[in-house]
């Protein structure tokens, strides 16, 4: 399959020639992706092939060796993941990463911190704007869950729900900063293909209005969800496309079953 060419306008992310390397390891090599408006874009690829590393890389974990990255046609190199929500990013990190000492109306609470117009100090004084801000949070939250069909669990507890609806939850908190552009690691880890079926629908359901990035490894969960998906191998981009031509790519499909053949020799030893 030949490599799309990749977008020059800067309407969305774009991540261009960037290499991580790891005590001499070389995690990503030169990997360019970018994500369009509106568009859900997959990133696939056996275990150890530098997804989880691309996630990092944009989330400003990890610093690029180089290469680079821009938002909106801004650079993003060096932004820190706390200034994510600012730039009108959202992300989920693999499991759910819910706080447990929280309900789960007050977990999505956390994710709206970027509407707040009253500065923290005025929340710990109890003044009335601070009031304000924390009304319209609240109502931003269960709006959230309702949206996801779990406003009926806003009171509980996170570690008192199935890992499906926490799943659920923690994409409540993300989507409800009203991102521009979403980050998913790893959503379908952990649930069953009913649970993933109906996570797909969620993600087709967001519409033109927000980019999705997933990062996975599920072939079955990534191909009907996508409108694009970027599959890597030991740190390399091949194959760049249509979910179901990547699918079929003998690149993709040797990369796939030879690691799994690797893996089962492995444990037979």
């Amino acid at each position: 399959m030949e490599s799309r060419e990749l977008s020059t306008e800067g309407a969305g992310l774009a991540v261009r020639d960037v290499v991580v390397s790891f005590g001499g390891i070389t995690a990503l090599e030169e990997v360019s992706v970018d994500v369009s408006p509106g568009e859900v874009l997959g990133v696939i690829g056996p275990n150890g092939a530098g997804k989880t590393t691309l996630f990092n890389v944009i989330c400003g974990f990890v610093r690029p060796n180089s290469g680079t990255l821009s938002w909106r046609g801004q650079p993003m190199t060096g932004v820190s993941p706390d200034r994510l929500a600012s730039l009108g990013i959202a992300r989920t990190l693999q499991g759910v990463g819910l706080f447990t000492g929280l309900t789960v109306l007050e977990n999505v609470m956390v994710g709206a911190q970027r509407f707040r117009k009253s500065p923290v100090v005025s929340a710990m004084l109890g003044l009335p704007w601070s009031d304000r801000d924390e009304s319209r949070q609240r109502e931003r939250a269960t709006a959230a869950l309702a949206r996801l069909g779990c406003d009926d669990v806003a009171e509980r507890l996170p570690g008192t729900l199935p890992y499906a609806v926490q799943k659920r939850v923690a994409l409540a908190r993300a989507l409800v900063s009203e991102p521009e552009l979403l980050l998913l690691d790893e959503p379908a880890g952990g649930l069953d293909a009913r649970e993933m079926s109906d996570l797909g629908e969620l993600i087709q359901s967001l519409g033109s209005s927000v980019a999705v990035m997933l990062v996975d490894h599920h072939m079955d969960f990534v191909v009907p969800v996508c409108d694009r998906v970027v599959v890597l191998d030991f740190g390399r981009v091949i194959a760049d496309g249509e979910p179901t031509a990547v699918q079929r790519d003998p690149r993709v499909l040797e990369a796939y079953l030879g690691r799994e053949a690797e893996e089962a020799t492995d444990a037979d030893h």
